[in-house]
């Protein structure tokens, strides 16, 4: 159908609600945090032709069968944050300065992912979305369930590159 076509051509996003007064830890202190990133991974189903190569097409429509086909195997041809390679690195590269809390957005229209913080730990993390809920603390990895998404908050205590790192790194 249509709807899982839109998906996978990486037309989804996220709307997360926050509580009316705020974020609260497990003792239900207020939490604060400075800015927001956020993160859409994408999986992007593209038809190959009997050669390997990618296919291209006129329209989209032109590849609604062949792109539907694809995504029935139920393996992404690539995997994307926010639309496109290096939407998040480089001169798009998510920054914060010393002392900075940055609330961190994952979504995943799809397939569970597990987003992971190398050189650092979530703070404070909820792996489903559920504000009202206590986040779990120092979590390095967490587990967003695809079609859904969940946030962390991290504080940079001192100046440093952190990575997010995916799971599917054996699957490249």
């Amino acid at each position: 159908g249509m709807v899982p076509w839109h998906v996978v051509s990486g037309m989804h996003g996220t709307v997360m609600v926050l509580p009316r007064d705020g974020l609260k830890n497990r003792e239900g202190k207020p939490l604060r945090y400075d800015r927001v990133y956020y993160i859409g991974e994408n999986d992007l189903y593209v038809p190959k032709d009997a050669n390997g190569k990618y296919k291209s097409y006129d329209t989209p429509g032109e590849a609604f069968a062949d792109t539907t086909e694809v995504m029935r195997k139920l393996i992404p041809t690539h995997v994307v944050f926010n639309g496109k390679v290096g939407a998040l690195t480089g001169k798009n590269a998510m920054t914060a300065k010393v002392g900075e809390t940055v609330m961190i957005v994952h979504s995943q229209a799809n397939r569970d992912t597990r987003p992971h913080l190398i050189g650092g730990h979530g703070d404070f993390v909820w792996e489903t979305g559920k504000f009202i809920n206590p986040p779990e603390k120092d979590l390095e990895t967490w587990f967003i369930r695809g079609g859904s998404a969940g946030a962390a908050l991290y504080t940079f205590t001192r100046a440093r590159h952190l990575r997010l790192r995916q799971p599917y790194l054996i699957e490249a």
